[in-house]
Parts: C-alpha cells; structure tokens; sequence
C-alpha cells in the first residue's frame, strides 16, 4: 500500500530577496536564495558564522550557525531566518525518482510512475508539482488514487513551493518556443513570460530537496514525466549506482516524437515511434546513491560534481516530446523531415500496447548510373550581353538542358531566351512571381517542379548567369566529375567569389577570361564566401527545388543520401536538411568549385544595382554589397583551361545570324542603359565611388576584417586601416550595429 504525503514549502523573504526554504543541517542550517538577475550582497547577522556560501545555477546557498538563531543582512536589510526540519524518514532507504511535473496530466504521470516500478525497480517517487498554489486538487486526487492502486510503489511525496520555480523571461515550458527543435522560433508568436511553468529556473532546488527529503534515500533518480528509463538487462539503474565506487550513473537522453497522433486522441507515451536522424547530443541528468557519493557531492540540473564519475558507467532514456510540448501538429516542435522511425521505440510501443500512426513507406529508388543528363534551372532578368558566354560554357562542359525564366526585361534578356528556345537550345518561360505572391527565384522553382524537363532531368542544379561551374578533373566536364565521386548523388559546388580585379568599364569579352583576381580558398567571411549550390541526382530524395540545395527531405530516404563536396569527401548528416554554405571542415575545391562572377565591372554593376536581385528583392546592391563580394586578394585562373571549348561553342552558336544578331542587340542595350545610369547625378557618384583607391584597395584587405564589418559596410573601416600598411596577420574588426546595409 503507498502513503501519499503533500507538503507546501513557504518561502521567506528578507529585505528584495527570496529564500526557498531554509533547513536545518548539523549545528546550522542550510538557506536557498533564489536567483535573480543580481547576486545579493549577504553578510552575517549579530552572532551568526557564514561557514560557506556557493553559488548553483544562479542561485546562492548559504551555510551559516548563530547563537541566537541566523540572522543575515541582504543588501543591507536585516533578516532572521526560520529554519525548517529536514524530513528524511519518509523516502529514507528508498529508491527514489525525482521529477518535476510542469502540467503533464494523472494518466501520463501513473504511466510514468508504473513504467519505473515495474521495470527499474522504484519503490518511492518525489514529485515537484508545478502548478501555482491551489490549483491542483484534481492532479492530487486522481494520482493519490492511482498510486494506491499500483503493486511495488511503497512512498510517494508531492511538493509545491509557493513561488515560482521558472526562468521569469520565458513562456510556459509546454509552448514550442522552448522545444529545442523547433523550427521557425524567429517567426513565433510567443505568449508572455509564464514563470510558474516556464523551464526550470531554480537550479539549486535539487540541493534543496536533497537536504530536506533525499539524503536518506537508496538512490535517486531524476527524470522528468516526459521521461523514460529504457530497459536494461542486467541490474537497475539503482542497483548500479550502489555497485559504483563514485555513487553516480550519468543518464544520457534522447528527444522522441509521433509520426501524428490520431485526431481527437491526447498523445501517449506509446505514440512517439520517431527519432531525429540528425539528432544533437544527448540531454543530461544523473542517478545517485547519496550515501556512497558523499556529503562533499553537489547536486546540481544536469550533473553531479565533487564525487568520483566513471564516464562509462552511463544509461539511457527518452524524452517523449510530444507530452513535454502538447501540440496539434508535431511540426511545430520538430521538423517532420528530420524524422526517422526508430525500432527501439517501435518495439516499446508494441509493449505498452498501443498501435501508432506509422510514417508512410517510400521505396528507396533505383539508379541508372549510365543516366547523367543535366538540367539547370535559372532566372534572369537584364542579363542579355552575359548570355551567350554562360550557356555556351555550361554545353561545353556537359549540360543537356536549360530552363529559364525571365520577368521585366528591357535589354532584350526575354526575347533572347524565345529566339534560344525556337532553336532548341533552352526552354523559355515567363516568371509567374506575381500571380503566386513568392519572390521571382522561388516562384520560378516552385513553378519549374512541374515541368518535363525538370521531371525527366537525371541531374539538376538551381544556377544564376554569375555562376561558372569550374571542374578540376579530367578534361574539365561533367562526365569527368561524375566519375571522380563515383555514386554520390549530391554534389556541393562552394562559391569562389571573383572581384572585379580592377577592371572597371564593360567589354564584350568572355568573363572566365578577364576576371581572375578572388577571394582565398579559405575565407570564412563574409559569411556568404562559402554558400554553395548543389548539383544533385533527381530520384525522389526531396519534395522540392531550392535556392541552394533541394529541400523537404523525405526523411525516410535519408539513408540514400550520398553527399559529397568539391573534393568529393561525405557531406555529414547534419546538413542533409538545410545547409547552405560549407564550413571549415566541409570546404572543397579540388574537384570542382562554382566561380561566383558577382561584381564583373563596375559599369555592369551599375545595371545590376538598377536591375534589383531575384531573391532578395527588397534589398539594395550599393556599396555594401560590392565591398562584400569584390574580393581582388588572390588569383584562380584554373577555369581558362576552358576557354578555347567555350570560344569553340560561342563560335558555333554565332554562326547562327540570328542568334549573333541578337547578341549584339543586348550588348548594346547593356552599353545604352550603362551610359544613361552615368549621366544621373546619383549614379555617376557610385560609380566614383565604385572606381576610387578606397574601395579598390578595400578589395584586397578583405581577410583582415571581421564578419561585422561586412554586416556595416565599408564606411565603418578609417583610412588609416584602408590607406595603412599590415602584415599578413593583420585584423580589424567593429562592435555588432545596427545596419540596413544587404
């Protein structure tokens, strides 16, 4: 037969500080302040001896003895305080759990508490309830009733303080902003602080509990209600913490998720069948042997300290999420496309006997290794003079396809891309940006999706007429590519960005030719030095196009995914849903690089500034964008290998009087508009400014300056810095502002 006790803890204040509870211990007591955003200044009282004062998780404890009981000055107010007598007896010899109940309903909590019993051998259970005073009468009786009614639970305790235990700055801890997976936080609209149920902010309350009920106990194990132990074969978890030398087991967890939960159903501990493949690392909490760890051992949110730790002597459980954070719809806790099923959990679930919602199954698809046709997909508006050079480079190095969409052209741009299509050599469309309410890029890749070209494409790659890919294998062509990285099925092409190496008035002359000053192989900033676009293997892997990369992963192919970078080595598994740049250690250019020609001349980035960006619509490409990108400290000029393939392919293509013809009719539509943007006041200035000494030797000290200041702009760097000598170690960097500089 369990006993059920409830007790209140009432808190006691001195002066603007808070004391949780205060207790006795040996000849003194022990006093929990609560934390606050300022440590208070605590001296001793008349006749009272501070032995010790620490501070855990914020907060400070004090051990203190007096003669006349304790009396202490919290800045600067005087204070006695009461203690209260440490209540042992009740949970001493036990095996005990220890969680903190935030919410979770009777039923999850009897399941819990039913779980450990049976199957780790938990005799007692101390619950910290949450709820503010008086507000769970019903939780009281419904658990009282069932913790009766279940065989081999001897004790259970249910505590209440009567202030707030949350962080004061966040919402209840069931919202999804404070699940740790959740996607789209920037874009939530969170309630207000909720400090009675908000995450845990009293970290020194497992000190606390411990000196006032624990300290007797067996063993002690601290798990939420969202948690459960996974069994084990041999002893239990409390067993094994009176068999190590230090009294301790590290519990490592791991978050699991349903599929879906059946409409009108609550969510059980039995529905979560998901893990994230891509997981992070384990949430941490403990189990101790009090008597065994010593007096000298700190307990503390996620680890015990000042006691032996064998690191191997560690357990496992889950956190049930969709208990921790109720929720309609599980995406809003986790993204749907890092979910995998997960046969540990599937066979809980069988054991709880519950039959969840399952994932759907998709094949994992068959490959034609032999099938290596290429299709890009890009948008354009004003490119006309740069159209030639980028198609006829990408047909000589190996692409099948081309489709383009084109919106408010004035350089001819449109009617180039409808004279190449009557022609066969690019499929031409109108960019429906307008009707869809999408910016012109993702309008065009939502709209491309479902297009034949795109459908029957074997390789696909999203590109801007900027962008050269440069192969470094072989004779410098796709198949030689697709050799090299045998059977991956993803390819990262990492930007190399290429300045505008001093050149300033626009020619009608091959890009790859003329501009080879750029930035160094290893550039970390700006942050977009190394974004990237992927060339990947068209066989159902992701729901949609992308910008940089396909995305909507369907998590059950994740297996397949065969990820590789420029150098051909394994792409990890934390970017198979979102990534957009390399890293440090995913950076590679020794098989093939995406030659980023952003800036070319200043007179053409003239029209691209008036022209506007296909993306990132509502922003401006001033002087901060191409203080950004120009980036004149190194030179590359592995691509010309190819140059005369490309003059090869031009050739042929203007051999064609039309095609010719129409050549010439952007380049001097490119020419005319350069001259009109010249006349105007405000462009013949950015234009100065453009072609000054300062922004030219600007372009060759990018590496000496930190991420902050390409978010300012070239304003913030004086011309002592601009116009100074360094050496090769040189660094220069600026306080995080406030800047509207793109």
């Amino acid at each position: 037969m369990c006993t059920v006790r409830h007790i209140t803890l009432n808190h006691q204040r001195i002066g603007a500080s808070t004391v949780l509870d205060a207790i006795q211990s040996g000849s003194g007591g022990k006093i929990f302040f609560a934390s606050s955003e300022t440590q208070p200044d605590i001296q001793p009282g008349f006749g009272t001896v501070i032995d010790d004062m620490r501070p855990i998780g914020g907060s400070l404890v004090v051990s203190a003895c007096g003669s006349d009981g304790i009396k202490l000055n919290v800045d600067g107010e005087a204070g006695t305080v009461a203690l209260s007598k440490p209540e042992l007896e009740f949970l001493a010899g036990k095996n005990v759990l220890l969680a903190f109940r935030n919410g979770q309903s009777a039923e999850a909590t009897t399941q819990w508490l039913s779980w450990h019993v049976t199957r780790h051998g938990a005799d007692a259970a101390l619950i910290i309830d949450r709820a503010t005073p008086n507000e769970n009468a019903r939780f009281l009786h419904d658990i009282s009733k069932a913790a009766c009614a279940l065989p081999g639970l001897g004790a259970l305790l249910i505590v209440q303080f009567d202030v707030p235990l949350g962080q004061p700055d966040l919402p209840a801890e069931a919202h999804p902003f404070n699940a740790p997976d959740a996607p789209g936080k920037d874009r939530m609209d969170v309630p207000l602080p909720s400090p009675w149920d908000a995450p845990l902010g009293q970290h020194s309350v497992f000190e606390l509990l411990r000196y006032r009920f624990l300290n007797e106990a067996r063993a002690v194990a601290t798990l939420d209600i969202s948690d459960l132990l996974l069994e084990e074969a041999d002893e239990n978890i409390f067993d094994r913490a009176q068999s190590v030398p230090g009294g301790v087991i590290a519990l490592q967890g791991h978050h699991c998720y349903p599929w879906r939960v059946r409409n009108g159903a609550d969510c059980q501990f039995a529905d979560h069948i998901c893990r994230q493949f891509d997981a992070k690392g384990p949430r941490h909490r403990w189990c101790i042997a009090p008597k065994i760890a010593g007096p000298e051992s700190v307990w503390r949110f996620v680890r015990i300290t000042g006691t032996r730790l064998d690191p191997s002597e560690t357990a496992t459980f889950m956190r049930f999420m969709g208990l921790r954070h109720p929720t309609q719809s599980v995406s809003k806790i986790v993204p749907k496309t890092s979910l995998v099923e997960h046969q540990t959990l599937l066979e809980l679930s069988e054991t709880l006997g519950h039959k969840p919602v399952r994932m759907p199954v998709i094949a994992a698809p068959k490959i034609d290794p032999s099938a290596n046709s290429v299709t890009i997909i890009t948008c354009m508006k004003n490119e006309g003079p740069f159209i030639l050079e980028w198609i006829a480079y990408h047909r000589a190095i190996g692409v099948d396809n081309f489709l383009v969409y084109t919106n408010d052209c004035t350089d001819g741009t449109d009617d180039f891309h409808d004279l190449l299509q009557a022609k066969g050599i690019v499929q031409h469309r109108d960019n429906p940006f307008r009707d869809t309410g999408l910016k012109p890029q993702h309008a065009a890749l939502q709209a491309g999706e479902s297009e034949d070209i795109i459908k029957n494409a074997d390789w696909v790659i999203c590109m801007d007429v900027d962008e050269f890919i440069n192969i470094k294998v072989g004779d410098g062509t796709l198949p030689d590519l697709f050799e090299a990285v045998g059977d991956a099925n993803m390819i990262s092409l990492t930007w190399r960005l290429f300045g505008n190496s001093d050149i300033h008035e626009y020619r009608d002359a091959p890009i790859i030719g003329d501009y080879t000053r750029c930035a160094h192989e290893m550039t970390r900033k700006p942050h977009q030095a190394w974004g990237f676009k992927t060339l990947f293997r068209n066989i159902g892997l992701f729901k949609k196009l992308g910008v940089h990369r396909p995305k909507g992963l369907n998590p059950q192919l994740w297996e397949q995914i065969n990820w590789v970078n420029g150098s051909g080595k394994p792409m990890p598994r934390e970017f198979f849903r979102n990534a957009w740049r390399s890293t440090q250690e995913t950076v590679g250019y020794d098989l093939v690089s995406l030659n980023h020609y952003a800036i070319r001349s200043a007179e053409s980035f003239l029209v691209k500034r008036d022209r506007g960006r296909v993306n990132h619509v509502d922003r401006d490409q001033g002087l901060a964008y191409w203080f950004r990108m120009n980036h004149n400290v190194d030179e590359d000029h592995s691509i010309q290998r190819m140059l005369p393939t490309l003059r090869a392919e031009m050739d042929k293509l203007l051999a064609d009087p039309d095609i010719a013809a129409m050549h010439r009719r952007c380049v001097a539509a490119h020419r005319a508009k350069i001259d009109a943007l010249k006349a105007t006041e405000n462009y013949a200035k950015f234009y100065a400014d453009l072609t000054g000494e300062r922004l030219e030797r600007l372009s060759k000290l990018l590496p000496h300056f930190g991420a902050n200041v390409f978010l300012a702009g070239p304003d913030v760097v004086p011309d002592d810095v601009v116009f100074g000598e360094h050496d090769r170690n040189y660094f220069f960097t600026v306080e995080r502002q406030e800047t509207t500089a793109h």
